[in-house]
């Protein structure tokens, strides 16, 4: 999870550096000003920041869509990145404020968390976890359902039934005694400062995650 997530950041930065190339040609050859857009009737232009640099190239709003982002740790489907007060010199890529927002497939998220956890969609807007482990010597075939939250910039998934298989009474001891096991709480690591995990929920297909920032350098300089 924290490497994937970290890879959507990686993405966007691709996207939106590439989509500014003409922008910061354009700057290299001595316009300095930003050139005034067409806009449509009863649009007014945001106005460029006081403070702006003379290497730097600034947009307003940055609206991106896309059905589909493939990165090398994994997919993510039905992405959008709004940002605003961006500006691109060669000392990176920095955007005052960022919303990324997309759904995160069960199967990436359990391969980032490891321990052969498997998630799905229980239902309800609960979470469903699967993973065996070893309980005072038996092996032992844990499902639980779970609260999903973001918690402090990590996901958390917080169980609210457990099963571990077993008849009655040696059931529900069991049950209580490994619901730890069952219990995940993913810090996100490797996302650029400012940027963290608010919200989460489940979807049939996978986690719905939405990370926020402000004044977070996405791109470093070439």
């Amino acid at each position: 999870m924290r490497r994937f997530l970290a890879g959507m950041a990686t993405m966007l930065a691709l996207i939106l550096v590439g989509g500014w190339a003409l922008v910061s040609y354009a700057a290299d050859l001595g316009t300095r000003v930003p050139h005034e857009v067409p806009l449509g009737p009863g649009v007014r232009p945001s106005a460029p920041p006081s403070d702006l640099a003379a290497d730097e190239t600034w947009l307003g709003d940055v609206d991106l869509k896309s059905s589909a982002l493939v990165t090398p740790k994994g997919p993510l489907r039905d992405v959008r990145a709004i940002g605003s007060d961006v500006r691109v010199s060669t000392r990176g890529l920095r955007v005052g404020k960022v919303t990324l927002t997309g759904t995160l497939p069960f199967d990436v998220a359990a391969q980032q968390i490891g321990h052969g956890v498997v998630l799905y969609d229980a239902g309800g807007g609960l979470a469903g976890v699967r993973r065996t482990a070893t309980v005072l010597g038996q092996d032992l075939s844990i499902r639980a359902t779970g609260v999903v939250r973001a918690v402090d910039g990590d996901l958390r998934i917080e169980p609210k039934t457990v099963d571990v298989g077993l008849p009655g009474f040696v059931n529900d001891t069991l049950s209580a005694a490994v619901a730890e096991l069952v219990t995940i709480q993913q810090s996100i690591q490797g996302l650029p400062p400012g940027l963290r995990l608010t919200a989460v929920s489940v979807g049939p297909n996978g986690f719905a995650a939405t990370l926020e920032g402000s004044n977070v350098t996405i791109a470093g300089g070439g």
